[in-house]
């Protein structure tokens, strides 16, 4: 029995008959994924250039990279932990005072206390990580906030180390505590500065912390929306404190090493890194609003600010035209990272 089949209706004219359009997002382009980062790496990578080309016998020489790599992971190092703090949406301070708290206990459990060198390098961490935690304590715990209670606790804890030190220095020489040296001075392999070593290793744990763990995704989430995160299950406090304790074990690893790399522990060690540390965090893309941030970023944007002072100088300029260039980095890089963002944004919305 034959079987009868509806006749086709004609086209209507300006209607397609192909198949119907495919409406998927398209994958997120390399500029939405990584431009942040990008942006940061394009303004080093200008800035390096004029710097050669204005002073070609300097930057065309090795000893002037090899300064910096001893020199800049002093800050970057707490820059890095620092970005998870401003990615929860806080700020701290304080960190210079706890560089200096954390070295005074190890130089008095060695030299006072009668502790051999590792047991004092565990209570100088130790130290670290009790400061940061009265940090985040007080900020997430009695929601306070942290611009202020980190400007108070940066006055108490150098004041108790003022205490404990009575204001003198310790040495801190090869021939004392050769192990210090082996660990924060002595190149690695007799060529690479052990410091940004130390600033490479620290930055790839970081950038896994943040973007391959829990925890990471937690810190994101806190910063972005609180109070979804408090819905979502996530204890918001206990993410705060863990990102001030990360800061103040940092800040005891810089400032042991910056103290054994200059033979010496002075009073006041942590002074004249707390802008160059937080302008890191700011310049490599972390919004001071939370919610966003880069390692990446933090760590091409501290080489960025250690090149400025040298790269000035030496291109003949009067030092006084420091400031004036490390401001129009900044302002540059904020701008050229909104533009970035609201491209961005128009990809989010058209999903192009």
């Amino acid at each position: 029995m034959a079987t009868e089949t509806a006749p086709l209706k004609p086209a209507t004219p300006g209607v397609s008959t192909s198949r119907p359009l495919d409406n998927r997002v398209a994958p997120p382009s390399i500029l939405r994924r990584w431009g942040s980062q990008l942006g940061i790496i394009g303004v080093g990578l200008v800035m390096w250039i004029a710097f050669v080309i204005a002073a070609p016998t300097v930057f065309t020489n090795v000893d002037i990279y090899v300064a910096f790599a001893e020199t800049t992971p002093v800050f970057g190092i707490i820059a890095l932990a620092l970005t998870l703090v401003v990615i929860t949406g806080e700020i701290d301070l304080s960190f210079p005072s706890i560089m200096a708290l954390g070295t005074a206990v190890f130089c008095l459990g060695v030299t006072q206390w009668g502790l051999p060198w590792w047991a004092a390098l565990i209570a100088a961490f130790a130290t670290g990580a009790v400061c940061g935690a009265i940090n985040g304590v007080l900020v997430a715990r009695l929601n306070i906030p942290s611009l202020v209670i980190t400007i108070g606790t940066q006055f108490l804890f150098r004041g108790l180390e003022l205490v404990l030190m009575n204001g003198t220095g310790v040495p801190l020489t090869a021939d004392q505590y050769p192990e210090l040296h082996h660990i924060f001075r002595e190149p690695l392999f007799g060529v690479l500065p052990i410091e940004t070593v130390w600033m490479v290793v620290l930055a790839v744990l970081m950038w896994l912390l943040l973007n391959r763990s829990r925890f990471g995704a937690h810190v994101f989430l806190v910063g972005d929306n609180p109070t979804s995160a408090r819905l979502m299950g996530i204890s918001v406090s206990s993410v705060k404190i863990r990102t001030f304790i990360l800061v103040g074990l940092m800040a005891v690893f810089a400032g042991l090493m910056v103290s054994v790399y200059g033979y010496y522990f002075w009073p006041t060690t942590g002074d004249g890194y707390l802008l160059t540390a937080i302008a890191s965090v700011f310049l490599g893309g972390t919004s001071v609003f939370g919610g966003t941030g880069s390692i990446v970023g933090t760590f091409v944007a501290a080489y960025i600010i250690g090149a400025i002072n040298a790269g000035i100088v030496s291109a003949g300029i009067n030092a006084f035209y420091t400031q004036l260039a490390f401001g129009f980095v900044i302002v540059v890089s904020v701008v050229l990272q909104t533009v970035i963002e609201r491209r961005i944004r128009r990809q989010s919305l058209t999903g192009r």
